[in-house]
């Protein structure tokens, strides 16, 4: 029996459990090492019942009938030659049976709590099951919405994905991974999977080290540092090296340069897949590679059962490193406690979707709704001045596709739409008619638009709910066109001629081109898959009972040529401004080159988005001002404090989120114009100011240079206070000293 440890910290376990680990792995066989190495998808038939007695399964995924994983954790405890017990995977990415909004929507809260309490309930509602680990959090950085995986991630910014990156590792994993309600996390993808060419799915990303360790690499090991227990490896390629057979990655950066304890397990069959890439000539090959690069468990593929003896007996393979990778399965299923219970009895544990996992989910669902336009102040809308409101469109009451991508155990029937809730909120006192307008998102007919234009003409104003259905986005759901589908734009240009206000609802994967509607509509609501409990949430926006408080995680490109396009880039050798571009259409026949101002942006689309990183509007206004310092002139190594005070100069209670830019302007690498360095949400009074304050220490003053070390350089710096990537409220300082390097 090996004893439980609880910490989270996934170093240092108590000298006697690593001893009995210790003890274990010297009585395993070969066949029962490699077992251990082995995790295999199947929901408990007679062959993975055998494979688990015979001691050459450690981790099954995909079966949440706690029957079938109570009887297979049996059979590993008591029939199995040495009794350990079963690691239970599932995809658990954003709720279990109560869904919270996709990630990227999570991410537009900019609330750490909000992100941990979603993840807690997740673990919670899967632990009840027999579930013990998660592959989530999905923590690529990404910069190209026409990938579907988008929605999988935190936005395009390194800073915010790891801050709620850590979060939701902190709630999925709580404070002991052996308290019940807790399960395993798993940081994926490692390494650049984000940076896939052409936002295509399973492509290949080429990224500079140097981009990779100051953008692509900041995530995964904030994830490492708030003890996550298990990473996975990418799908794709790596400068030409496929993730899975990457040394770089696994030995060099996770293990040695960041001292990684866990262990790290192959994505869907991805080690099969090196020979697909072209990196191994064959399964045996294969095997070797990820073995050889530090992947100690592969999921479904079987190369490892079938390859690591031969490669073993040959030498290929040192023994000793498949005693490594054991070591360090056990330990997280020590961690877990495992040993001691691995039975799950979920009448331990609160009902599914209760009251208050609704009302978590409410909140963020509430939290991750930005709005992205409302002219003429529409919204909120006045139920007491209100008749008759027009509902339309064919998310507006389609309870399955407001739960997003990616949710194996969601229900459409525990969800509440968006009419089910504005019907509940307004009872007798508005009347809310409803049509469809189009079957579905992608719908290219008009027949049901007639209907829709008679509601709207009736109503006093028109609430219209599109984007994308769940299917369109997620893996494997690239999109090249990533304008509003089928005929929505052609719905809403009908809708706008009856000229009644119209306010458009988005729920969607990912930021949509919006550019060729955004004229046509008084407000836009952006709700992306919002969840279970997304109705009531957009209700309570729509209706005033709370002020929109959310901001973009990722920025919104005018046309899908302006991909990739985010708001930390570099200023490059010929930087564009308003006094020095041209329009395509404004050029004079035989116009010499040297007309058009010699800068960095597209003839036909300008170099702005159509809305920045960070920014989202509210129903009140927010006054920045007073920007101070702590020095204009602090060493390297010191502390800098920079505050600025916000007012809340509306008339309606609200949250803002104040955010922290900083800009090196002098760098051994050339350095972005701006970075989030800082965030904080501030609840304010009509009325009320507040000084809000950061911390700029080293640590948020630090890069890779061009040799690849983390330093931090005396320089000129620009610090920006303000509600979004465009804030203006600036000061400045020099910091004094010599390079100094970090660890």
């Amino acid at each position: 029996m090996v004893e439980q440890a609880g910490s989270k910290n996934l170093d240092n376990l108590p000298v006697a459990i690593e001893q009995r680990i210790g003890e274990l792995v010297a009585r395993m066989t070969l066949a029962e090492k490699i077992g251990q190495m082995s995790q295999l998808s199947g929901s408990g038939g007679a062959e993975l019942k055998r494979a688990v007695a015979e001691g050459r399964v450690g981790s099954i995924l995909n079966d949440v009938n706690t029957e079938n994983i109570n009887e297979l954790q049996r059979i590993a405890r008591e029939e199995s030659r040495l009794g350990i017990p079963l690691l239970v995977g599932r995809d658990v990415i954003h709720g279990f049976r109560t869904i919270f909004p996709i990630p990227l929507g999570q991410a537009a809260s900019w609330n750490p709590a909000v992100v941990r309490e979603g993840a807690r309930i997740a673990a919670l509602e899967a632990a009840s099951t027999g579930v013990n680990w998660t592959f989530a959090p999905m923590i690529d950085v990404t910069r190209d919405p026409r990938w579907g995986r988008i929605a999988e991630s935190l936005g395009e910014d390194p800073w915010l994905a790891s801050v709620l990156g850590a979060a939701m590792v902190q709630g999925f994993q709580g404070d002991d991974l052996a308290g019940k309600g807790t399960i395993a996390a798993c940081a994926k993808h490692f390494a650049g999977y984000g940076a896939t060419e052409g936002g295509r799915d399973y492509n290949t990303a080429n990224i500079p080290e140097n981009e990779l360790r100051n953008v692509y690499l900041p995530p995964f090991q904030a994830a490492a540092d708030a003890g996550v227990a298990t990473f996975m490896a990418s799908f794709s390629d790596l400068n030409g090296v496929p993730a899975s057979g990457n040394e770089f990655l696994m030995k060099q950066i996770l293990r040695q340069e960041w001292g990684y304890k866990g262990f790290v397990v192959s994505d869907w069959e991805s080690i099969r897949q090196l020979s697909v890439h072209g990196f191994t000539a064959n399964d045996k090959e294969a095997a070797y590679e990820a073995a050889n690069a530090g992947v100690d468990m592969e999921m479904v593929s079987t190369t490892y059962a079938d390859h690591l003896p031969a490669l073993v007996a040959e030498g290929r393979i040192d023994e000793r490193e498949i005693d490594r990778m054991v070591t360090s399965i056990l330990r997280i299923k020590a961690r877990l406690g495992l040993f001691d219970n691995s039975h799950t009895e979920p009448t331990d544990f609160p009902a599914l979707v209760n009251q208050q996992h609704r009302e978590a989910a409410r909140q963020a669902a509430r939290q991750s709704v930005v709005m992205l336009q409302n002219r003429n102040r529409v919204l909120p809308l006045n139920s007491g001045k209100l008749n008759t409101l027009a509902l339309i469109g064919p998310l507006a009451d389609d309870p399955y596709e407001q739960l997003g991508t990616w949710i194996f155990d969601g229900q459409a029937e525990d969800s509440v739409t968006l009419l089910q809730a504005l019907r509940d909120a307004v009872g007798n006192k508005v009347k809310v008619n409803f049509a469809r307008g189009l079957v579905n998102t992608r719908s290219k007919s008009r027949a049901e638009f007639a209907e829709a234009i008679a509601l709207a003409e009736a109503a006093d104003a028109v609430v219209l709910a599109l984007g994308e259905e769940a299917i369109l986005s997620g893996e494997a759901h690239s999109r090249a066109d990533i304008r509003l589908p089928g005929y929505q734009q052609q719905l809403i240009e009908a809708l706008a001629a009856t000229g009644k206000p119209l306010i458009l609802v988005v729920m969607a994967g990912r930021p949509l081109t919006l550019t060729d509607i955004v004229d046509k509509v008084d407000a836009i609501l952006y709700s992306w898959h919002p969840g279970t409990m997304g109705g009531p949430a957009i209700a309570d926006i729509l209706l005033g009972k709370h002020s929109p408080s959310g901001k973009l995680p990722v920025t919104f490109p005018n046309t899908v040529g302006q991909i990739p396009i985010y708001y930390s880039h570099k200023n490059t050798g010929k930087p564009p401004s308003d006094d020095t571009i041209a329009h395509i259409d404004d050029i004079d026949a035989k116009a010499p080159q040297t007309s058009l101002g010699m800068t960095s942006f597209y003839l036909d689309a300008g170099y702005k988005p159509l809305f920045p990183f960070g920014f989202g509007l509210s129903y009140t206004e927010f006054a920045y001002s007073d920007i101070r310092i702590s020095s204009e002139r602090p060493h390297v190594g010191s502390d800098i404090q920079v505050s600025a005070l916000l007012t809340n100069t509306g008339k309606m209670e609200a949250e803002e989120i104040v955010q922290l830019y900083l800009r090196d302007l002098v760098g051994n690498v050339t350095r972005p114009v701006r970075e989030l360095k800082g965030f904080q949400r501030v609840r304010l009074q009509p009325g009320e100011a507040r000084r809000v304050g950061f911390t700029l220490t080293s640590e948020e003053l630090a890069f890779y240079n061009r040799k690849m070390q983390k330093v931090v350089e005396p320089g000129q710096f620009h610090v920006w206070i303000g509600g979004s990537s465009e804030a203006e409220l600036a000061t400045q300082f020099e910091l004094l000293g010599e390079t100094v390097l970090l660890p």
